[in-house]
């Protein structure tokens, strides 16, 4: 996670890194810009529609490898997988000036699928809304019985849950 920030922080799209008939980032961007201002529900809503229309697509297929969390230009280019969706979701928010105190990915056991999966968590309103890339709408925790958080971060903390 702290790489991904790292790489986040450091990175400067351009032709080589980010084509222009794949990459995304200019209407990332535009979305950013548009929404600045606007309520953070409204913010939320077009965050996760915005993201939930790329691609998803396994870590091994993108990157030659089991696991790797993707920063948003590299998302943006070539889809990616459940954590990444949460990440451009993540980067998103704070961008809009969603405080990371109010944000974190976590990662979550699917006890339906039997697998990890990861999701964005927005702390709003004494509640707390799951942005997912499998759900399309944004809904309270307490509507989704079958994750079962296993930890979870953002830029200041990470947490871990227990059963």
């Amino acid at each position: 996670w702290a790489s991904v920030i790292r790489r986040h922080a450091e990175d400067r799209p351009n032709l080589e890194n980010c084509p222009i008939n794949l990459c995304k980032v200019p209407e990332w961007l535009d979305l950013i810009s548009s929404m600045k201002g606007r309520n953070s529900r409204d913010q939320l809503l077009a965050v996760n529609n915005f993201s939930n229309r790329f691609r998803y697509v396994l870590d091994q297929d993108n990157y030659g490898r089991s696991d790797y969390w993707a920063i948003p230009r590299e998302f943006l280019t070539l889809g990616g997988d459940c954590e990444d969706f949460a990440i451009i979701k993540y980067f998103s928010l704070r961008q809009l000036g969603i405080p990371a105190d109010f944000l974190r990915v976590v990662v979550v056991q699917d006890a339906n699928l039997r697998i990890p999966h990861a999701v964005l968590a927005v702390y709003m309103r004494d509640d707390v809304f799951i942005l997912d890339n499998q759900i399309h709408e944004i809904i309270s925790h307490q509507k989704i019985a079958h994750y079962v958080p296993v930890f979870s971060l953002n830029e200041r903390n990470w947490w871990m849950h227990l059963p």
